[in-house]
C-alpha cells in the first residue's frame, strides 16, 4: 500500500529515511544480534544509543551545562504533576496562563499540591488567541510560571515569551525542534515525544540544576526529578525504542539543520494559512498573530459539509484531518516531518473541493 498524508495530531508522521532506517534495524541492531525492542537498557549498546540520544538533543538546542536532560514515561500529561511536586517548594504558589485544553488540565492538576493563580487567560474568545504578554505585571512571588507554548488543539503558539523573575515552565509538546528557541529562558522544558521528536512512549524533561532535589517529602520516588537525574534516565526499565527512534529523528533534524527545518515549517505554514485566508469557503478561528506552524485548525460552514471534506480527503490519501473532538471541524498537523508536497496536495485538494462545493451551492 502507498503511503498517504498524516495530518494526525499525534503520535503523528515520521520521516521516512527514519522509518527506513528502523526497517533496517529492527531485527539485529548493529552487531548485537538482537533487536532494539529486546535488548537490555543496562548494556553497552544501549548506554550509547540514549547517550547519543542526549547528545543530540543538547547540540540542536543548544542546551547549556546547567541543564539536566532527562528521558521519561508517563507523557506530558504526567508532567502536570511532577512540575508541582518538585518545584511548589518555597512559596507553595504557582502562576499559569490558559492559553487551552492542555493548559486548564495542567492548571487542575497543580491546584492539587498548592495555590495556583491565572494571571491571563484567552477563554473568552474560545482560545482564539494568545494574552498579551506586556500586559502582564507579576508582582507576586511564584514558585514558577507556567505556559503552554503551542496550543495542539486550539491552533495558537506563542511568539515571545514573558518576563518573570520566577522560573520560567513551558510545555513545548507540539513545537519543541521546529524552530530555535533559547533554552535558557527556562527553568523546566517538557514535551511529549509522539509529535516532532518520535513515537509515543518518551517524554523528554529539560530541567536547570537549581530546580533539582527540592521535591515535596511525599513525592513519589519515581516523579522526582532528582531520582531521573542521578541515574541517568535509567532508574527503572525506560522507554527503549522510543529512545532510539528518538534518536534517529535527531540525526535527521541534524543533516538539514534546525534553521532550515524552521524556514520549512513557515513555508508549509504559509502555503495553508494563505489559501484558507482567501478562500470562500473555509475559514481559520485563530488570530492571524496567535497562528501555530504546527497545528492548524479550519471549518466550514456547516458540519455537513464538514463530514463530506473528512470523507473525500481520506479517500484520496489525506488522512487524519479531523479537528478534535471537544472542538469539530479539521485540523491540519503539519510537524516537522510532513513534507511540503504533502501540504500543496491538501491545499490542492481543499481547492476541488471548494469549487464543487460551492456550485452546488450555486445551483
Amino acid at each position: 500500500m502507498e503511503r498517504v498524508f498524516n495530518f494526525s495530531a499525534g503520535p503523528s508522521v515520521l520521516p521516512i529515511p527514519v522509518l527506513e532506517k528502523v526497517q533496517k534495524e529492527l531485527v539485529s541492531y548493529g552487531k548485537s544480534g538482537m533487536s532494539v525492542m529486546e535488548m537490555s537498557h543496562r548494556s553497552v549498546e544501549f548506554e550509547e544509543i540514549i547517550k547519543n540520544c542526549e547528545n543530540l538533543f543538547r547540540e540542536l538546542l543548544e542546551i547549556p551545562s546547567n541543564y539536566k536532560v532527562l528521558f521519561l514515561q508517563g507523557g506530558a500529561s504526567t508532567q502536570f504533576s511532577m512540575v508541582p511536586l518538585n518545584l511548589l517548594n518555597k512559596n507553595k504558589k504557582a502562576a499559569f496562563i490558559n492559553t487551552g485544553t492542555w493548559s486548564k488540565k495542567a492548571i487542575s492538576e497543580a491546584k492539587k499540591y498548592g495555590e495556583i493563580d491565572i494571571i491571563a487567560s484567552s477563554e473568552d474568545k474560545n482560545y482564539s488567541y494568545i494574552p498579551n504578554l506586556e500586559d502582564l505585571n507579576i508582582l507576586e512571588q511564584y514558585d514558577y510560571l507556567h505556559i503552554t507554548t503551542n496550543n495542539t488543539i486550539e491552533g495558537t503558539k506563542y511568539t515571545t515569551y514573558p518576563k518573570t523573575n520566577s522560573p520560567l515552565v513551558a510545555d513545548f509538546s507540539s513545537n519543541i525542534l521546529s524552530e530555535p528557541i533559547d533554552v535558557s529562558k527556562f527553568g523546566l522544558i517538557y514535551a511529549g515525544a509522539q509529535k516532532n521528536i518520535g513515537p509515543a512512549g518518551l517524554t523528554i524533561v529539560i530541567i536547570r540544576d537549581d530546580l533539582i532535589g527540592n521535591a515535596d517529602l511525599l513525592c513519589p520516588t519515581m516523579l522526582n526529578y532528582k531520582t531521573h537525574v542521578e541515574s541517568s534516565s535509567l532508574y527503572n526499565t525506560p522507554p527503549t525504542f522510543s529512545i532510539y527512534v528518538a534518536k534517529l529523528v535527531l540525526e535527521w533534524i541534524k543533516e538539514q539543520g534546525i534553521n532550515s527545518i524552521y524556514q520549512k515549517n513557515l513555508l508549509k505554514a504559509q502555503l495553508l494559512y494563505d489559501f484558507i485566508d482567501q478562500s470562500d469557503l473555509f475559514s481559520s478561528p485563530v488570530e492571524i498573530e496567535s497562528r501555530s506552524l504546527m497545528n492548524i485548525p479550519f471549518t466550514s460552514p456547516s458540519d455537513a459539509i464538514n463530514k463530506q471534506f473528512l470523507a473525500e480527503a481520506n479517500s484520496v490519501g489525506l488522512v487524519n484531518l479531523e479537528g478534535h473532538r471537544s472542538v469539530g471541524g479539521m485540523r491540519a498537523s503539519i510537524y516537522n516531518a510532513m513534507p511540503i508536497e504533502g501540504v500543496e496536495q491538501l491545499v490542492q485538494f481543499m481547492s476541488r473541493f471548494e469549487k464543487k462545493i460551492l456550485e452546488e451551492i450555486v445551483r
